[in-house]
Formats: C-alpha cells, structure tokens, sequence
C-alpha cells in the first residue's frame, strides 16, 4: 500500500457531468501541534483529530474571509470540543472537560461520542468577515461523528452529504461529498448519489491513513471522472496578540488589574489555543491606560 504523501493539504475535486462536488483532507504535522499542546487522553485526541478534519472539509466553502466552526457540547468527560477552520485553511481548536481519568488506551481509527461526549449537541457556525453569522444547531445522533455531520447538513441546511473521517494519533483524513444545486433531473442526479456515496462507504479507515489523495481518488472513482483541484496548504494559526489580550484587559479596567497584580505579582493571561502566555507587570498596566497608542480601539 503507497505511503500518504498529502501531509497538511486539502484538495477539492468535481465528478464531471454530475452535480457533485468534494473535497479530501489530510492532517500529519498541524494536527501533532494543536494536540501537543495538551496531553489528552487518546481517545479525546482522536475525536479531536476528527473535529479538526471535519472544519478543514467544511472550511473549504467558504468563498470569502471567515471562519468555519465546528463544536460540540454534552454532558460526558468531554464538556465542549471546537474546532476551526479559516478561508485559507489554519486551523485551531480546543478540548474541554473532565477526561484525566479517561484511559490512553491503545489507539483505533473511531471515537464513541457516547463515550465522550454523552449526550450532546453539535453546532457549525459560519462567520464571514463581511456579512451575516450563521449558526445551525442538532442532536448528536450517532456515536459516529461523520454521521452526526450529515445529519447536520440534512436537517440543517437541506445539503446530500456524504463523509468519511479516519484518526489515528498521527494523522487525521477526512473524504467528503456534496450535492450542488441540480443542473440535471431529480431522476439522474439521485443516481449519481446512490452510486458514489456507495463507493465511499467501501473505503477503509486504514486507506484513508496510508493512502494519497489521488490514489483514494483513484480507488473510489477510476471510472467517474473525476476533476481534481491544486492542493492547498493547511496549517496551525492562532489569532492571539498582545494588542488583542491589552484591549481585553483594558475592559476589565485598570482598578481591578492593579488589584490583581498587587496580589499575584503580575497578570498572566495564557492563550488557550496556542498556550502562548503574556505578562503584564504594574508599569506595564498602568502604560495601557496612559498610552496615546489606540488600544481601546
């Protein structure tokens, strides 16, 4: 079986001659930073890997600067799962809850959302730098994430779709379809989606992680002619600055974080995606509200 070469890519294809779009992901080194950050218990990391893959898949529609994201939130050891996706493909995410006593029992290729998240709910948000934020919301109905997300996409935006997602603890793949608005007949085009999504539901876990892209293409639609698009680079961002954490602080106002850093020493703010800490002494406190610098703004 070939090697995975598509580390850290997402490629978009088209089955030429039907109404169906894709797109196929990939997670090697930017998934191994984001959990690095945290020592989850495996099977939080897995789930985690696949709430990371699922964004990028989702992430790939947005046409204009944004975020996609993907969250959950139940009343298991998991409380609340994120992940984000930005229109050029950074991706960041977070775990939250009460898992330390979860064991790191040896990995497999699948999550139990009972498990973890117990019962739960699982919302993806939409927002465009410029424009409306959209936010749709179900029940998790399925201790399989990829059946949860096509729910989502059929009870909430009314959207045929069709996902695989494979996780292991060094690398997440993620394969998904999608019905465009129909050019063809009703009659054809649920022909076309009975035939590929049966195709989809033979590719293997193991596949999806040792397999390239085209050769996951390859395998699944050889005679489906298939369309394929330029990978593109997905990576980890972080959106934290010291600018960003000055003008939340300044809202807390310079009374209540004197106060604090006469008690601690100092105000240390700790970025709970990235874990990047800043410091803020009294001088350095007492600067951001005397600053002629347009923190407030």
């Amino acid at each position: 079986m070939a090697r995975m070469k598509d580390h850290d890519t997402l490629q978009r294809f088209l089955f030429d001659g039907t109404d169906i779009r894709g797109e196929i992901s990939t997670l090697t080194s930017s998934y191994r930073k984001i959990i690095a950050l945290n020592n989850y218990p495996t099977p939080v990391a897995l789930l985690f890997g696949e709430f990371l893959v699922a964004a990028s898949l989702i992430g790939a529609s947005l046409k204009h600067k944004g975020i996609v994201t993907v969250q959950a939130t139940g009343s298991g050891p998991v409380t609340a799962i994120m992940a984000e996706c930005t229109e050029n493909q950074g991706l960041r995410g977070i775990v939250r809850g009460n898992f330390e006593d979860l064991g790191n029992e040896e990995s497999t290729n699948s999550c139990n959302i009972t498990e973890l998240l117990g019962s739960a709910t699982l919302a993806i948000t939409v927002e465009p730098e410029k424009g409306e934020r959209y936010q749709g919301i179900v029940e998790m109905v399925s201790n399989e994430l990829s059946d949860c997300l096509e729910h989502y996409f059929q009870q909430s935006a009314q959207l045929l779709t069709k996902i695989q997602l494979a996780a292991s603890e060094k690398s997440v793949s993620g394969l998904l379809i999608q019905q465009m608005p129909l050019t063809q007949s009703p009659e054809q085009a649920d022909l076309d989606w009975q035939h590929l999504s049966t195709l989809i539901d033979t590719l293997k876990s193991s596949e999806q992680l040792q397999l390239s892209h085209n050769d996951q293409l390859y395998r699944l639609f050889h005679e489906d002619n298939v369309r394929t698009f330029d990978a593109q680079p997905i990576s980890f961002f972080c959106s934290c600055s010291l600018e960003r954490t000055q003008r939340a602080l300044v809202s807390l106002g310079s009374e209540e974080l004197l106060k604090t850093c006469k008690e601690q020493g100092l105000v240390l703010i700790t970025c709970q995606f990235c874990d990047q800490q800043y410091r803020f002494d009294e001088k350095a406190i007492k600067a951001m509200f005397t600053s002629p610098t347009n923190i407030l703004h």
